[in-house]
């Protein structure tokens, strides 16, 4: 199929008047949905945003997905719901219901990324207020002293999202095993895990700092729980539109 616009080439979405989001799907039992942000405020994708959506489907979309992912689970393929209509983010904080399709955002060996759509129609999602888990404009927000993520998820499919600060950074996604359960009201807060065996870049990478394989400890918020953990699949890498 032909690629489509989105956050890694120029389109629609980038020219300031239509923007076109992108949401990716992290997880097999409960699908969890991380908007694919950019800087530049003019292309409406400066939020970092982590959220659960209701598919108003039969299962066919989740079920494509998870048997794509079967297929791929060994390599750089990432997959992400494509909304083709014009809205701005921040609607989904009063609830909102829009259209997608899936795609497989395949990442070439030069480290670009080709998004491929799968579904051939559009599907209806719904974004009630309580799907926003969390929620924030990006913007000179202050670079953290060391490797922060967001930590978010549900049972033992636990994920991470880097915490995203200012130019030049990179945006990433990835899952992991925790050695104990994380409490679920904890998760249901999106707080953040710091690594503090590992100082920020300050700036952006090329290749993500946690190893898939590679035991690591983090703490909540810093200062709070102590989370051992397992890097896992990784779902999502953007080190250059991002900074655009």
């Amino acid at each position: 199929m032909n690629p489509t616009p989105g956050p890694d080439r120029a389109g629609p979405d980038h020219d300031g008047h239509e923007h076109i989001h992108r949401f990716l799907l992290l997880g097999k039992k409960k699908l969890f949905f991380y908007h694919l942000a950019l800087y530049n405020p003019q292309s409406g994708h400066d939020y970092q945003a982590v959220f659960t959506f209701t598919i108003k489907d039969n299962g066919e979309l989740r079920e494509m997905y998870l048997k794509d992912l079967a297929q791929h689970e060994n390599e750089r393929v990432f997959y992400s719901l494509r909304c083709p209509h014009h809205f701005e983010l921040p609607e989904l904080q009063r609830g909102k219901e829009f259209s997608v399709h899936l795609e497989r955002v395949v990442v070439k060996p030069d480290g670009s990324r080709d998004f491929q759509q799968m579904t051939t129609t559009e599907v209806p999602v719904e974004c009630k207020r309580e799907d926003v888990l969390s929620f924030r404009k990006l913007g000179q927000l202050p670079y953290p002293e060391y490797l922060t993520y967001l930590i978010f998820g549900e049972g033992d499919e636990i994920h991470l999202a880097h915490q995203l600060a200012e130019r030049p950074n990179w945006d990433e996604a990835l899952t992991i095993s925790a050695a104990a359960p994380i409490d679920p009201a904890t998760l249901k807060k999106v707080p953040t895990l710091v690594i503090d065996s590992i100082q920020d870049a300050h700036d952006k990478l090329i290749e993500s700092p946690l190893k898939k394989g590679q035991q690591y400890q983090g703490r909540i918020d810093g200062t709070g729980a102590t989370i051992d953990f397992t890097v896992g699949r990784q779902g999502w890498w953007n080190h250059t539109s991002l900074n655009s």
